[in-house]
């Protein structure tokens, strides 16, 4: 069947008139469409988001949403470098603590103003809104809030005699993690990370120095790695990993850690409460009827045990959609949005310690055994006393000032080192201090 050759020519001239007017009722529509480019991490709250944001570009079909999903380290690379040089790549980007307040003073973000009503700011948990504010102003609104705490698996407890403490010690920790490894069997006694990174392997090793009496600098801005605090720490936290952890644990990072867990391969982990959620999902864990949980371990002090982060949403002022930009992130921080995830994922699986209302939900209650132990460890978490000894900064797992992004990350590779057995503790904590001191003598801290 030969197929019609139709141009304009061919089209008699009434419609050919229809034709043009039809193209320009449509183009105002067309000139409408704002597209919002939204940077984040592959973690998996992140990714229920992008499955569940067709509803949000239902409700709004004026505004197409673009996805950037990155690994962890990378997205704060990419993110921290359009931010800095004005690039203006990202309409929404995945922060948190750490850059929010940092962000936000240097004016680089759009402050979070003119909320809807049924939004409902007040709602939201107050540590959650202070973390991410500067001077009273919020710069990003919080998609989930976490603390960090110990999982352990009951059966694996039971079977060997053990009972593991509502607050353990580090010491109890590495008696239970020697009697419960069975490499033979692939089971692994403890899980951490391992991964480089400053909000990597350096989030946990960080609370591991504060909760053994240790700190990043003195309050003359002095580097305080090569100290007897952090050798006992590093030292610890590097023979645990090497005798009781999996094999390549310096490649390890939350994701990877959350895997090894969910399918059975440790028989601890000490990482972020928003794991919880997905351990106890059936749907994504193999071992969700068998979760324990406990706080996280302490040392010689509680100080700083635990730490404060909350992933959020925030708008740089480069782009050039800020008002499709928060529609959405309303939206994706909104009360709707966690019953859309419940509804799709379970109550358990919702987006943790954003919300009073979600912790008040008798569904909630009933599907999180663990909801008021976190709201709890996330509320406790205190970035301004995080250790015995006095210091000039906040931050419970960083150092809040920009420098830290590099020298955090210096140390993280230092310490990766160790633990894969390529670099002595000395060495790295030697190594550590130096690039540290250097960062901050450089911006003018020290007197």
């Amino acid at each position: 069947m030969k197929r019609a050759n139709f141009t304009l020519k061919t089209l008699p001239m009434r419609s050919l008139a229809f034709a043009a007017f039809a193209i320009a009722a449509l183009a105002p529509i067309a000139a409408k469409a704002a597209t919002v480019t939204i940077a984040t991490l592959n973690n998996p709250d992140m990714i229920e988001l992008k499955k569940l944001s067709p509803a949000f570009e239902k409700a709004n079909p004026d505004i197409q949403l673009k996805w950037v999903i990155l690994e962890e380290n990378v997205l704060r690379q990419r993110a921290t470098t359009d931010i800095t040089t004005n690039s203006g790549q990202f309409d929404v980007m995945a922060i948190g603590t750490y850059e929010a307040p940092q962000w936000g003073k240097r004016g680089w973000l759009a402050p979070m103003t003119n909320l809807p009503a049924d939004y409902d700011l007040e709602d939201v948990v107050k540590t959650a809104r202070d973390g991410l504010s500067y001077n009273g102003q919020l710069y990003a609104l919080p998609f989930y809030v976490e603390s960090s705490m110990t999982y352990y698996r009951k059966d694996l407890f039971e079977a060997a005699g053990l009972k593991m403490p509502d607050q353990p010690t580090y010491d109890q920790i590495k008696q239970f993690a020697d009697k419960l490894t069975d490499k033979s069997k692939g089971q692994y006694g403890i899980c951490l990370r391992g991964k480089a990174g400053w909000g990597e392997n350096m989030a946990f090793v960080s609370t591991v120095v504060n909760t053994f009496g240790g700190r990043w600098f003195d309050e003359n801005w002095k580097a305080q790695l090569d100290t007897p605090e952090w050798h006992k720490a590093v030292t610890f936290y590097s023979d645990l990993l090497k005798n009781d952890g999996p094999p390549g644990a310096s490649s390890n990072g939350f994701n990877e850690n959350l895997t090894l867990m969910s399918s059975g391969k440790c028989a601890m982990w000490i990482d972020a409460t928003v794991a919880a959620g997905m351990l106890y999902n059936k749907a994504q864990s193999q071992v969700a009827d068998k979760i324990g949980f406990a706080a996280a371990p302490v040392a010689v002090t509680p100080k700083g045990n635990h730490w404060l982060w909350s992933w959020s949403l925030a708008i740089p002022k480069t782009s050039k959609s800020q008002d499709a930009a928060k529609k959405f992130v309303t939206w994706a921080t909104s009360k709707d949005y966690i019953q859309l995830a419940a509804k799709d994922e379970g109550w358990a699986s919702v987006p943790p310690g954003t919300r009073k209302s979600t912790y008040a939900n008798p569904e909630y209650k009933k599907a999180a055994p663990f909801g008021d132990f976190v709201l709890s460890a996330i509320e406790s978490a205190n970035p301004n006393d995080s250790s015995a000894q006095k210091i000039p900064y906040t931050g419970v797992q960083f150092v809040g000032i920009p420098e830290f992004q590099s020298f955090g990350t210096v140390v993280g590779q230092s310490i990766a080192g160790v633990v894969a057995g390529q670099t002595p503790v000395d060495a790295a904590l030697k190594a550590g201090n130096a690039a540290a001191d250097r960062a901050v003598k450089q911006a003018g801290y020290q007197k």
